[in-house]
């Protein structure tokens, strides 16, 4: 379907969540913008209640259906002015469902085209080495904020694909066609002390010219809004319109402390190692900046995201980590309702912690509708929608993430992980194999090439692998349980026995995920075991428990009624 539509007088640019009448615009959220494609999609046929509430929310997602069609059809029209009793664009009939009444002109051809931008790294030229998570910072900052800018007209590429090209003597035009971006930002950042001296330039790819090019100085709280102000910068020489609305979002200030602002940047510098060590350092840099402005939103969301990623890549234990992670989320929506930030750390603590996937799915496509080009929130929605085994879906999802960071280990890794648990193991493989590419270090690529290994029957392939997962992810026991599933598989039973043994040993130290635990007495057949550490893991809100509906490793055992009542979502119809 077209992204600009015409009907009446209105004009719905879907891209945007726009609907416009002269120069009367209104935002439509999210469900009411899909709502209001799908009645569209179908011009003049009738849409089920129930076809709606499957194609807005999922099969088997347990909610206030009826409110919720209800509360989505009526702001459709609020904003088109429409009436249920003489309506000239939603047609009701009662009982069934609704049907788009009016005629639908697409005018694709004049639509502006969308504009990718990339975000090269700021050079650091202060001089110290140890000013580098500055640089990197602000190169993170300009990404987000120029990714909310505009959604309609502009997109930015994310931050691990841009720091690709740290230091890099590639032209631009090189640049351009491996990010598919049509413009490049290069900038340089000079610090001593409270004073910043930016210095920024405006690349056009296609012909390597040089659009525009400027020079800023602040001292104290005024470098704060030097990134509205490239954007303002930008949009103009980009020509992309701004409301005033959007102008105004642009020279928003998240917070009024430079030093709370530096702690941050310092926070997320450590969390984007994302290892059980510089999570903890994040954590640390995240709560001082939250001293110096306890209503700085991107510091709770910070928090909330560290706490969350614990339990995921470092076997932390959930349910100590679930509290604290929930309130730093709930503290960022509080203190920014406008922070894609915000909502996505929430949505991620409702997936992988809450286990109210609904909720997730809600939180997530908000964080998109703020910045369609945050990257990290495409990445959650996708795994919420591939473990909701909603895997069409999940692949649209991923893919724009990929699109949005194509450099990305992490995001490629993701990317083989879900074509896994969709069945798909070939277009899997060759996302994998491009992850290690990026980085032969990549422990989840590793792991999820071992798990193909592990139900293709190749268990010597898949023993070399796992044993690097283990390393490379700083000791994971999820390798470790993967390896006794599979040695209980190919009959060596001794073997997944001891490593049951070594990992009891473990526990007694530090914190063993007990899904790790049941995953091996899956292995040997001993269901009754398995039942048993299935149950702990659930009463511990183990967050692996996401993967017990998809993970072909389970499809013997979830034929058990009381393994089926641990699922953390329930099962989607056959």
């Amino acid at each position: 379907m077209a992204r600009l539509l015409r009907f009446g007088r209105f004009e719905l640019d879907a891209a945007a969540y726009e609907l416009r009448r002269g120069t009367r615009v209104v935002k439509l959220e999210r469900l009411a913008m899909e709502l209001l494609l799908l009645l569209i999609a179908r011009q003049g046929k009738l849409v089920s209640r129930d076809e709606i509430v499957e194609k807005l929310w999922g099969k088997d997602v347990f909610l206030d259906a009826e409110h919720g069609v209800n509360t989505a059809v009526r702001k459709i029209r609020r904003a088109l002015g429409d009436s249920p009793q003489r309506p000239r664009f939603v047609q009701t009939t009662p009982g069934k469902g609704y049907r788009f009444i009016a005629p639908v002109q697409r005018a694709e051809q004049d639509e502006p085209k969308r504009i990718m931008l990339a975000v090269l790294p700021f050079l650091n030229l202060s001089g110290d080495p140890a000013d580098e998570y500055f640089s990197d910072g602000l190169t993170e900052e300009t990404i987000a904020n120029l990714g909310a800018m505009h959604p309609g007209r502009l997109g930015v590429i994310a931050r691990t694909s841009s720091m690709a090209y740290k230091g890099t003597r590639k032209s631009a035009r090189q640049i351009g066609r491996e990010l598919h971006v049509d413009f490049l930002l290069e900038s340089s950042v000079r610090r001593q002390g409270q004073r910043v001296r930016i210095t920024a330039q405006l690349i056009r790819v296609e012909d390597e010219t040089h659009l525009w090019a400027q020079t800023y100085e602040r001292a104290g709280e005024g470098y704060l809004t030097l990134q509205g102000e490239l954007g303002q910068a930008i949009a103009e020489q980009t020509r992309i319109n701004l409301t005033r609305k959007q102008r105004d979002g642009l020279m928003r200030t998240r917070t009024s402390s430079p030093d709370a602002f530096d702690t941050y940047l310092k926070g997320r510098f450590y969390w984007n190692h994302r290892t059980r060590e510089m999570i903890g350092k994040a954590i640390q840099q995240f709560e001082e900046a939250l001293a110096l402005d306890r209503h700085y939103s991107l510091a709770w969301a910070g928090l909330g995201d560290a706490y969350a990623i614990l339990p995921i890549t470092s076997d932390a234990p959930t349910d100590e980590c679930f509290p604290k992670a929930m309130a730093a989320a709930h503290e960022a929506i509080q203190a920014d309702t406008r922070s894609a930030e915000a909502h996505s750390a929430l949505g991620t603590c409702k997936f992988w912690m809450e286990w109210d996937w609904a909720g997730a799915q809600q939180e997530l496509r908000r964080a998109i509708e703020l910045n369609p080009s945050y990257a990290l929130a495409h990445i959650n929605y996708a795994h919420v929608l591939s473990n909701s085994a909603d895997h069409t879906a999940a692949d649209r999802e991923i893919a724009l993430a990929r699109a949005l960071d194509p450099l990305s280990p992490h995001v490629h890794s993701i990317s083989g992980q879900l074509l896994f648990q969709a069945g798909r193991y070939d277009d899997a493989i060759s996302h994998l194999e491009r992850a290690l590419a990026l980085n032969p270090r990549a422990w989840i690529a590793h792991l999820v090439l071992a798990k193909m290994d592990i139900e293709r029957g190749k268990f010597e392939a898949a023993m070399p692998r796992l044993q690097q997962a283990f390393e490379f992810s700083g000791g994971s026991t999820e390798p470790l349980s993967l390896k006794a599933f599979a040695c209980a598989k190919h009959g060596q039973r001794e073997e997944a026995e001891k490593i049951i043994a070594t990992l009891l040993e473990i526990a007694q130290h530090r914190y063993v995920p007990p899904y790790n635990l049941a995953l091996i007495f899956a292995g040997l057949g001993d269901a009754e075991h398995a039942i048993d550490w299935l149950s702990r893991a659930h009463k511990e809100r183990d967050v692996r428990m996401v993967f017990l509906g998809v993970d072909p490793k389970w499809k013997e055992l979830n034929q058990d009624a009381r393994v089926r009542e641990l699922w953390p979502h329930p099962p989607r119809a056959a």
